[in-house]
């Protein structure tokens, strides 16, 4: 059964990327920013990329797509911001709603930060249940660890599924990996020892656990640095010096606590090291920051896959 999406506020891809390695194909790719829409086309020229404003996209050439997917903004319900949910702006929930009833999806995976799930955005997730219920859905909403997939970063997002009442007996939420996701250490020491640092192997044993959350940062705060100065303390504890990205690797006879470069990052984020980022230094660690981790979408996608080739083969059994 072949499986297409249309992935709403895709950022540099890291959703997209994981639903193709779940097999997945994409219909369209809507994201308003065009540093991001530059790196979704170097990656790849074959996806249908339409550069604009959420607000402007219409739902209705894609009826009965299998997937609506994508991360729409955080900083309506992120802590580090005022939490201003329905009253914000940025908000664009409302319009994944309005591109559900336009396109009438199969299923609908949408993600965010952990801060929607806090006491004070409990109406809010209960009317968006109640919203898909009236077209249709069943939804639930959960908070999942990217670290639980492989990822060398906790990472924690909240996870929203919607399937058509037909469907969603089928699915399941996916199990979280048996192995330990590798340290920052483990993950780094290649790129690290690049350039020949002499102090890249007690440098790996000093990064013994998992990364901090990276944080992105919005178009009007935040630059190139790891976050706030709790996030840079706990760099520091593994050896990482949070103020800033740096150009390349530490040279030979480095001294000090290096800095990590975009590349870095994105390894961290679980982007493949041939995915490529456009744009300034800030622009791309944006993107990086700010993705979903493409392992945990391809696993959360797999089981959407999953669901859906079982309802079909059911279908096909009673016909």
């Amino acid at each position: 059964m072949a499986l297409n999406s249309i992935e709403i506020c895709a950022g540099a891809g890291g959703q997209a990327l994981g639903l193709s390695m779940a097999g997945f194909g994409h219909a369209a790719l809507v994201e308003i920013e065009p540093a991001a829409c530059a790196t979704l086309r170097i990656n790849r020229p074959s996806w249908r990329i339409i550069e604009g404003d959420l607000r402007g996209f219409s739902g209705l050439g894609f009826t009965g797509i299998e997937l609506l997917a994508g991360g729409v903004p955080c900083p309506p319900f992120s802590k580090a911001g005022k939490q201003l949910g329905h009253t914000d702006e940025r908000d664009l929930f409302p319009e994944a709603i309005r591109l559900v009833d336009e396109s009438r999806p199969l299923a609908v995976m949408l993600e965010n930060v952990r801060g929607l799930l806090d006491a004070c955005f409990d109406d809010y997730r209960a009317k968006i249940i109640r919203d898909l219920k009236k077209l249709g859905y069943e939804a639930e909403w959960r908070l999942i660890n990217a670290s639980d997939f492989s990822v060398p970063q906790l990472r924690p997002r909240v996870v929203f599924i919607a399937l058509q009442k037909n469907l969603a007996g089928f699915f399941s939420w996916p199990e979280p990996h048996p192995r330990t996701p590798p340290t920052v250490g483990e993950a780094l020491f290649d790129l690290m020892a690049s350039r020949g640092w002499h102090g890249a192997t007690r440098w790996r044993e000093q990064a013994c656990d998992i990364a901090p959350t990276l944080v992105g940062g919005s178009k009007k705060h935040g630059g190139p640095d790891l976050g706030p100065t709790r996030a840079k303390k706990a760099w520091a504890s593994l050896g990482v010096d949070g103020h800033g990205i740096a150009e390349d690797p530490p040279p030979p006879d480095f001294i000090g606590m290096p800095r990590l470069t975009l590349r870095m990052t994105a390894r961290l984020q679980g982007f493949p090291d041939d995915w490529h980022f456009t744009g300034k230094k800030t622009a791309a660690y944006r993107q990086i920051g700010n993705a979903f981790p493409p392992p945990v979408a391809c696993a959360v996608g797999l089981e959407i896959h999953s669901a859906l080739n079982a309802a079909a083969k059911r279908r096909l059994k009673r016909a």
